[in-house]
C-alpha cells in the first residue's frame, strides 16, 4: 500500500514536470497601443473659410475622454489649414483633405504624427477613396472638374480624370470607383471608374429626386436622392445598375444616409428615421426629432457601431456641438469639438 502511494506521487510528480517544461505552447503576447487615437471616433473640423482654423478631435468609444486640435497638439502645435473637407483612412495613415489650402496632409492615423504632403495637382479637393494600391480625390475647382489618382505607397501622382460635371463624394465598391456628381443637393449623376485602368468606364442616372449623399456597404453602392415631397434609397452593383429602389413616401428631402447593423440611417429637415435595410416601406415615426432647425444644426451626421453622432455647426461663430445618441434615439452624451465639425470616422 505504501509502495502504491509512493509510485502514484513519483507518478503525478513526473506528468507535472513534463507539462510545466513543454515547449511548443504557443506564447500569446498582448497587443501593444498603437497610439492614443486607436479605438475611438475621429472628428474632421472645417475650421472658418479663409483662415487656417480647420481642426481634429478624438473621442474615445466609451465617451470618457475628449481631446480637441489632435494634429496640432502633435505636431509642433502647427496649424493644419483652410477647410478640412474630409479624412480618408487606408493603413495606418489618415489622409486629411483640405479643401481650400489645396493639399492633403498624410498622418499616422494613431498618433496623428505628420507623413507627408501631397500637393501635386491638387485643387480644390473634396473627397477621397482607396483602390487598387491608390488613392483617388475629387477636385472642383471652378468650371474643372476632375480626379487625381495618387499611388498609396509613395503618394506619387499617378493620373488625371476629367469629368462632364461636379465631383463630390467617391467611395469604391466591388472593386469600382463611383464619384457623385452632385452637390448642394442638385444633380442625378455617377461616374464610374475602374480603378484596374484608370479610366472613367461609365455613366449612371438616378431615375427619382437629386442625389444627397452616396455611400457604400458590403460591395455595393447606396445612394439617397430626394424631391420636395419623397425620397428615394437606390442600390447600385459595381457595374452601375439599379438593382434596387426604396420609395420613403412622404419623407422629403431625405439626406444624411448611413449604414449601420443592416439599418438604413437617414434624416429629413429635423428628424432622424432608421429602417431595415430589407425593408420596403418608409418609416412613419422618427427616432430622433432636434429642436434646431436652422441651416448648421445636422451639419455633420454619422451612424457608428450602435451609436448616432450630430454635429451643431452654431452658424460657425463658436465651436461646434456633438449630440451622441444610441441607435433607440437616446441621448448618451454632448461634447463641444472645434469650427463647424462635419465628419466622423473609426479608428
Amino acid at each position: 500500500m505504501k509502495i502504491s502511494k509512493l509510485l502514484s506521487g513519483v507518478l503525478a510528480a513526473t506528468l507535472l514536470l513534463t507539462v510545466s517544461c513543454r515547449t511548443d505552447d504557443p506564447i500569446v503576447e498582448p497587443e501593444l497601443p498603437k497610439g492614443a487615437y486607436e479605438n475611438g471616433i475621429i472628428m474632421s473640423n472645417e475650421g472658418n473659410y479663409g483662415t487656417p482654423t480647420a481642426t481634429v478631435s478624438y473621442v474615445s468609444n466609451d465617451l470618457a475622454t475628449v481631446e480637441n486640435n489632435i494634429y496640432s497638439s502633435n505636431n509642433a502645435n502647427a496649424a493644419l489649414g483652410d477647410v478640412l473637407q474630409t479624412i480618408g483612412f487606408n493603413g495606418d495613415y489618415a489622409y486629411l483633405v483640405l479643401n481650400n489650402s489645396n493639399k492633403i496632409e498624410v498622418v499616422n492615423r494613431y498618433t496623428f504624427k505628420k507623413v507627408a504632403t501631397v500637393s501635386d495637382q491638387v485643387s480644390q479637393p473634396r473627397y477621397i477613396a482607396f483602390a487598387n494600391n491608390n488613392y483617388y480625390v475629387t477636385n472642383s475647382s471652378g468650371s474643372s472638374k476632375f480626379v487625381t489618382v495618387y499611388r498609396s505607397d509613395n503618394n506619387a501622382f499617378v493620373k488625371k480624370l476629367d469629368l462632364t460635371s461636379t465631383g463630390e463624394r467617391i467611395v469604391e465598391a466591388g472593386g469600382k470607383i463611383f464619384v457623385q456628381n452632385a452637390s448642394f443637393g442638385t444633380g442625378k449623376k455617377l461616374t464610374i471608374i475602374n480603378p484596374a485602368s484608370n479610366i472613367v468606364e461609365a455613366e449612371v442616372n438616378v431615375p427619382n429626386g437629386n442625389i444627397q449623399k452616396t455611400i457604400s456597404d458590403g460591395g455595393n453602392v447606396y445612394t439617397i436622392a430626394s424631391t420636395s415631397t419623397d425620397s428615394y434609397i437606390y442600390k447600385l452593383s459595381p457595374t452601375g445598375t439599379i438593382t434596387s429602389t426604396i420609395t420613403l413616401t412622404g419623407i422629403a428631402n431625405a439626406k444624411n444616409l448611413e449604414v449601420d447593423a443592416s439599418k438604413f440611417f437617414f434624416s429629413s429637415g429635423v428628424k432622424v428615421y432608421s429602417m431595415d435595410m430589407n425593408s420596403t416601406t418608409a418609416p412613419t415615426n422618427p427616432i430622433i426629432t432636434t429642436t434646431d432647425d436652422s441651416w448648421s444644426a445636422m451639419y455633420g451626421f454619422a451612424v457608428i457601431d450602435g451609436k448616432i453622432y450630430i454635429s451643431n455647426a452654431n452658424g460657425f461663430t463658436a465651436d461646434s456641438t456633438v449630440e451622441i445618441y444610441s441607435t433607440s434615439g437616446t441621448l448618451l452624451k454632448t461634447i463641444t469639438t472645434g469650427k463647424g465639425t462635419s465628419g466622423f470616422y473609426k479608428n
